[in-house]
């Protein structure tokens, strides 16, 4: 019989994985758990916080860790390292936990692996740092903006320097203080199935309340939810698909007609597919095509739970010539292109700290490789919709203005006319769909609309 793992164990055995890979965090709690009852819902959630404030708060943990220093930082092992983050976290950003026990609970850890000197040592380090708590609340200014920047709020030099460059240091210092607040759970209704006042509804019969988001028409955010959602009746029933109220627009942008056929690339986890498949009330065809066996088996494990039978998975590999995989042409494409998900990072703290300088220009590369794939495919007169989830002007007016100067057939449509009405608040002066995490409290998305001269 496994013993019962702590929540701050699985959370220490979770970043340790993450120190050393480029995994999910989430996956490595399913990995780190076996998916069994070893941890309660209770312990599994906390567990979760601790990781991502972790992920969040990172930079701000280790300065404060080094104001407790006599010694180099880069001499701390790595496990008692975040050991310490772990405690440093609780500390400074959980009420809840009485410093006393954060510090206790972190010196129980350090034990099981440390010699007793490095037990002391710790343990000296986390008093010091509960005695000048209220002087390290606030990491003092700095004349140089960027350093000051980067240590407040915790996000890389390299990231805010190219952000204050794209969009000046105010509006940036929003974006910083927006991609640390925990976002919401949105979820989009299966509208084949129901409509969003009537999952409202039975979401409510299970103890969920939700609310109408800001701009998808099927959207909801939804709060109160005990343990993983896909437990839910109406989950598992196929009423609705997790997904954020950005992402869920985009799939209106490229305007699915019944009959059509689609081709979505990149298609992963099946989230653009099956919201596709629901606005053309399935009828017609879609190819989502992905070169990851394991995300096109989520696919079409969702793809059954909703009950939609035109989404076709299909294993390739897009950055390569497609004209033997697929010999169709389609009346419209959804790219929705690999990217540096600098949009996502609210819910993926982690792209902070695996990202470098060089990995817009990169994955812009790697976009312009992708359109320049799949555009034979599209039919004359049709239409494609490039999507990224980030906020780099390298992968998205960049891509999009050298697509452009290459592909003379094509001509750039202006999403303020092409869009829906209640979409036009996240559409710029340049025809782009731009949601911005500190201005309309969603995920960083970037859209362009193409078509294909006849």
């Amino acid at each position: 019989m496994h013993k019962a793992i702590t929540p701050r164990d699985l959370a220490l055995q979770v970043l340790m994985k993450l120190g050393r890979g480029s995994g999910q965090p989430e996956n490595y709690l399913e990995d780190s758990t076996g998916g069994s009852a070893r941890i309660s819902e209770r312990d599994r959630a906390f567990a979760v916080h601790l990781v991502q404030g972790v992920l969040r708060w990172r930079l701000r943990l280790d300065w404060i860790v080094q104001q407790a220093l006599r010694f180099p930082f880069k001499n701390i092992r790595p496990d008692v390292l975040y050991i310490l983050r772990l405690a440093v976290y609780q500390i400074f950003f959980l009420d809840r936990v009485p410093d006393s026990a954060a510090v206790n609970e972190a010196i129980k850890q350090v034990k099981r692996t440390a010699a007793a000197h490095v037990v002391r040592s710790a343990n000296g380090i986390l008093r010091q740092i509960c005695r000048d708590k209220d002087h390290l609340s606030h990491p003092p200014s700095s004349s140089d903006r960027i350093a000051s920047l980067s240590l407040h709020h915790s996000y890389p030099e390299w990231l805010v320097r190219k952000w204050v460059r794209e969009m000046g240091p105010c509006e940036t210092e929003r974006l910083l203080s927006a991609g640390n607040r925990i976002p919401p759970l949105v979820i989009r209704t299966n509208t084949l199935k129901i409509d969003r006042p009537g999952l409202a509804r039975a979401l409510q019969k299970e103890g969920i309340s939700a609310a109408p988001t800001t701009f998808s028409p099927e959207g909801l955010i939804v709060s109160g939810v005990k343990g993983p959602i896909d437990r839910l009746t109406s989950f598992r029933s196929g009423l609705f698909q997790v997904q954020g109220d950005a992402a869920q627009v985009c799939s209106h942008l490229l305007s699915p007609k019944p009959g059509e056929i689609i081709l979505d690339v990149c298609s992963g986890l099946g989230g653009k597919s099956t919201h596709l498949a629901e606005l053309m009330g399935d009828k017609g065809l879609i190819v989502g095509i992905d070169r990851s066996r394991r995300k096109l088996l989520k696919l079409t494990e969702n793809r059954k739970r909703l009950g939609i039978r035109g989404v076709v998975p299909l294993a390739g590999d897009v950055e390569k010539d497609l004209s033997k995989l697929l010999k169709c042409s389609f009346d419209k494409i959804m790219v929705d292109g690999p990217c540096s998900a600098l949009g996502v990072i609210s819910r993926h703290p982690d792209v902070k700290w695996n990202r470098n300088a060089e990995d817009p220009l990169r994955f812009g590369k790697v976009q312009g490789r992708v359109l320049h794939n799949v555009l034979p495919l599209l039919r004359r007169g049709g239409k494609m919709l490039y999507v990224t989830c980030t906020l780099s002007q390298q992968e998205n007016e960049g891509v999009v203005e050298a697509f452009l100067r290459k592909n003379r057939e094509i001509r750039l449509r202006d999403l303020r006319k092409d869009g829906p009405a209640w979409a036009g608040d996240l559409v710029d002066e340049a025809g782009f769909m731009k949601s911005l995490p500190q201005v309309h409290g969603t995920d960083g998305f970037f859209a362009a609309l193409f078509e294909k001269e006849v």
